[in-house]
């Protein structure tokens, strides 16, 4: 059984770069603090994939989908969070740097699940708002499956849309058109 040495003082991003991975859990960094969450059970990465293949199959090719990527809010203390999946310039993928920055993302979307559900609906919807990322989706898997789009209006997330079908959602300037129902289809 591996052991992380907790810190007794706020990270740096020099500091958490020299962290051990572990895969058994999703790691992220909020205000300095290590923050460690379970990795989501297959319902919920199937929902990830589902989602990167709708996306992927109809983004431009400037944009890209990308699932669980390192994305820097706020530099000091750092807070690093890692989305399920983040929409993105392909050209800011091709630096192929440890992390993305806010100003990189078009979207993120977090799919909720138990123990993460208040982070994503309140902590992470502030921190994506305040960092400045234009749109964030939230994806409940709950019977029926819906997707809930937020646009930042003045520096908060309001309320673009839910849907509980077939729909069209805007990403950056491209629009595409999504199923909820079959996010978690077999």
């Amino acid at each position: 059984m591996s052991t992380i040495e907790w810190p007794d003082h706020l990270l740096t991003l020099d500091e958490w770069e020299t962290l051990p991975g572990d895969e058994r859990f999703k790691v992220e960094l909020a205000e300095g603090v290590l923050a460690l969450s379970p990795r989501p059970i297959p319902v919920h990465q199937r929902a990830i994939r589902s989602l990167l293949l709708a996306l992927t199959d109809q983004l431009p090719g400037r944009l890209e989908a990308l699932p669980e990527v390192e994305v820097l809010l706020d530099e000091a203390p750092p807070t690093i969070r890692i989305p399920d999946v983040i929409v993105v310039d392909r050209s800011a993928s091709d630096t192929d740097l440890p992390r993305l920055t806010a100003s990189d993302a078009h979207v993120v979307i977090e799919v909720l699940s138990d123990g993460t559900r208040r982070l994503d609906r309140v902590t992470k919807f502030a921190e994506y708002a305040d960092a400045g990322i234009p749109r964030y989706w939230l994806v409940d898997l709950a019977d029926p499956v819906t997707v809930a789009t937020y646009a930042l209006v003045d520096g908060t997330y309001e309320l673009a849309g839910e849907i509980a079908g077939p729909a069209t959602l805007r990403v950056a300037d491209a629009e595409v058109r999504l199923d909820p129902t079959k996010l978690i289809a077999q």
